[in-house]
């Protein structure tokens, strides 16, 4: 099916928001003949889409496939921007790789997405495990025309849009382990991964990796002790192209809100979802480990920290263990 049929096709299926939909009225939208409109209907078919056809009524779509594919994303995607343009890959060694290839020729709010990365890495070139049809790997390129210094605040962005998504398509709520982890009971539901494409003083992209551990029903022996997966913890599969519908439309909201009123609210909202804050930890940087209390992040998104001394240290990058 070309790529633009398709996308008015799907449009029209996400507006009728399950309601039927005339073979004319099919037709008429995508410029094509009602026969036309019958092949393009199986391609959907094909697809894994389940169609109901009624005489009189028209067609509807009642149930998607599994799949994060560019037509599962489109049909009940609502937001502006984000996602509109999707480059799908059944395999990939890492979504962040295939953005940055794409990003100065792609739009903003371009989505690279794969069913499988064969080399998923996270912070400090750490292999993050991403298995075939089991989970989201995902990497967003926006172009806000901001400084440089500004960019650590889309990780803390980006969690926040996680977080709530995952509360409202699963009914799980994760904490924020700072800078770029999402928990749940303790171990690791998501990590969040953002690079730039910039000058000594701009930046062209930001390029932020999600990758969310949805449906998987183990892990392996060195990751089962600090590792979950939403459909474990919840006891029941979590339909994956959902949970990026409502990821993209958090990210959104929060990214226009950002760019209009600045990082103050959506701190508030990173901050009562932290697992750090108010806690003692251990921050191990480059220069060595410091031990304190947690007070929270700057409006920047360092991480400050005051030692058993009473002096406050600025983190901006670390691993950071909770002290029990």
């Amino acid at each position: 099916m070309q790529s633009s049929v398709k996308h008015k096709l799907l449009d029209v299926f996400s507006r009728a928001d399950g309601d039927f939909v005339s073979g004319q009225a099919l037709a008429d939208h995508i410029g094509c003949s009602r026969t036309a409109v019958w092949k393009h209907i199986e391609s959907l078919r094909q697809d894994g889409f389940v169609l109901e056809a009624v005489r009189n009524k028209g067609y509807r779509i009642t149930a998607k496939p599994d799949k994060v594919s560019e037509n599962e994303l489109l049909i009940g995607l609502t937001t502006k921007r984000l996602g509109k343009q999707i480059v799908f890959k059944e395999s990939v060694e890492s979504t962040q790789k295939e953005a940055h290839k794409i990003a100065e020729e792609a739009v903003e709010g371009t989505l690279v997405i794969a069913e499988e990365q064969k080399a998923g890495r996270g912070r400090l070139t750490r292999v993050f495990h991403s298995p075939k049809h089991t989970g989201i790997w995902m990497s967003l390129i926006l172009k806000p025309d901001l400084p440089l210094y500004k960019a650590p605040q889309f990780t803390l962005i980006a969690a926040v849009a996680v977080a709530e998504a995952i509360r409202d398509t699963a009914g799980l709520t994760p904490e924020i382990k700072w800078p770029n982890d999402l928990l749940i009971n303790g171990k690791k539901i998501t990590g969040i991964l953002t690079e730039l494409q910039a000058d000594s003083d701009r930046i062209h992209s930001i390029i932020i990796g999600i990758g969310v551990n949805v449906n998987q029903q183990s892990f392996p022996e060195e990751l089962s002790g600090i590792a979950t997966s939403l459909a474990i913890e919840k006891g029941e599969m979590v339909p994956r192209a959902q949970l990026v519908q409502a990821i993209l439309k958090n990210l959104e909201r929060y990214y226009e809100e950002y760019m209009e009123n600045g990082f103050a609210a959506i701190k508030e909202k990173w901050e009562s979802l932290a697992v750090s804050i108010g806690r003692h930890i251990t921050a191990r940087t480059a220069n060595g480990s410091i031990r304190g209390k947690a007070l929270g992040i700057t409006d920047e998104g360092v991480l400050k920290l005051e030692d058993e001394q009473g002096a406050i240290h600025s983190i901006y990058s670390a691993d950071i263990e909770i002290d029990q």
